[in-house]
């Protein structure tokens, strides 16, 4: 057995550790470059811990999912303000955003030199400038994992940025600051967090470390998305829930993903779909066809075990079936109101140009088994 674990240098985690990012920040530099991805009374929140600790800052306002362009336009308010640390607070946009620019603050180029599929795909030589990343959702774990993912509307796909050298210097996780999360934006991130938990758990790359976090993150998901949803001041269910998406982001980082985000990279390309909905949308269809592909050609690998074991945790019953699993994502996505891939303007005529590529994707190595072109384009058909 060999595995490797690596994860941001620090973790705080729990309600009101936004008050300890100043002094943190301090200790990395006096001027930040801050990636805002979040409603401005959020933001207001850390510029106040700044400014109380003597640190000054040049916003970067991320109001959509980041693109090469403003990548480059970060680095260069970043170079010309004198910034020594970057910041990233908001969703997943923001968090990436903030990567990518402490990334390419310490290594010169321009991002298509560092960008799988579309770019050069060079490695990174040095490491990022200090990066602190705060979420203000429970979704995506961007704040532990190791890539940024990038938007180019010219090559209508989005690639990733890909490094352990990216890792953020601190993450500091505060649940508190997704209490105002709307229902519909907690539903879509909470599934994208809990896709980035089964995944790396049925992943071939998954190992003891990441099962632990796996299977500790969806019990806290099963008890309490739906509770976050209904009641956005439930401040024990949105801790769950931002604890999940920490969970998933440090499994995800070091076990790989799976078909979900396969898809989802190559959507989020071609449609203006946010990825949290299109993973919420992929999730139940995609283990569903997993299931099916292990039963016809590997009925007695590890994978169809352990997808009965996250049945066994969503449903809280041990007499339960592998597609059980399949069952309760479904129906908890009916509940909870997620739109269909229809909804972005996807009909059954980008499902081949989808699927293809899909294939290639890097996420697509994680899962449990390749999947056929005819899998592949049934679950998208399925997602409509």
């Amino acid at each position: 057995m060999r595995f490797e674990f690596a994860t941001a240098g620090r973790i705080l985690f729990g309600c009101g550790v936004l008050r300890e990012v100043g002094p943190a920040a301090r200790a990395m530099g006096r001027r930040a470059l801050v990636a805002v991805g979040c409603p401005e009374p959020l933001a207001a929140r850390l510029f106040e811990q700044l400014r109380a600790s003597g640190v000054d800052w040049a916003p970067l306002q991320v109001s959509a999912e980041p693109t090469i362009e403003l990548v480059r336009r970060g680095v260069a308010i970043a170079r010309q303000q004198d910034c020594q640390l970057v910041i990233g607070i908001g969703g997943g946009s923001a968090l990436d955003a903030g990567k990518a620019i402490a990334a390419l603050l310490t290594n010169r180029g321009d991002p298509l030199d560092y960008l799988e599929v579309i770019g050069r795909g060079q490695t990174l030589q040095s490491p990022a400038a200090p990066y602190i990343a705060i979420p203000t959702t429970a979704g995506t774990g961007a704040e532990v994992t190791r890539n940024a993912v990038l938007a180019s509307p010219e090559h209508r796909v989005k690639a990733s940025l890909r490094s352990p050298l990216m890792l953020p210097r601190l993450a500091a996780v505060d649940p508190e600051l997704t209490l105002d999360l709307p229902p519909e934006i907690t539903a879509a991130t909470g599934l994208d967090a809990l896709t980035q938990l089964i995944e790396p758990f049925v992943s071939v790359r998954a190992n003891p470390m990441t099962d632990l976090f796996c299977l500790e993150g969806i019990a806290r998901v099963a008890r309490s998305l739906e509770r976050a949803c209904c009641d956005g001041g439930d401040v024990a269910a949105r801790s769950d829930m931002a604890l999940a998406s920490l969970l998933g982001g440090l499994a995800l980082a070091n076990a790989g993903l799976g078909a979900v985000h396969g898809f989802a990279a190559p959507v989020g390309g071609m449609f203006e779909a946010p990825h949290g909905a299109v993973c919420a949308a992929l999730l139940p269809h995609v283990i569903l066809t997993n299931i099916r592909a292990l039963h016809a050609r590997a009925p007695d690998g590890e994978a169809l075990a352990r997808y009965r074991r996250v049945a066994q945790i969503l449903t809280g019953r041990a007499d339960v079936e592998p597609e059980d699993s399949a069952k309760w994502v479904a129906e908890l996505s009916r509940r909870l109101r997620i739109p269909a891939l229809a909804a972005y303007g996807i009909t059954a005529a980008h499902t081949e140009a989808l699927a293809e590529a899909a294939a290639r994707a890097s996420s697509m190595k994680g899962n449990p088994l390749p999947l056929t072109p005819e899998e592949l384009r049934g679950i998208l058909l399925a997602a409509l």
